[in-house]
């Protein structure tokens, strides 16, 4: 099951950074991630400084 991004994402893009499939992208008030290029390796998860990404 892809990762998701909740309300809690400050928008510095640490995520996006450690994505190694280019998943996550800037959304309108957070960044969202894309489930169907997602491979589930939380990369991303480990990067955030809020933990604000959790299995989906």
């Amino acid at each position: 099951m892809a990762y998701k991004i909740t309300d809690a994402c400050i928008s510095c893009g640490a995520c996006a950074g450690g994505c190694p499939v280019d998943a996550i992208a800037e959304g309108a008030d957070k960044y969202e991630i894309n489930a169907d290029t997602c491979i589930d390796c939380g990369a991303c998860a480990a990067g955030c400084p809020v933990e604000a990404i959790v299995e989906g």
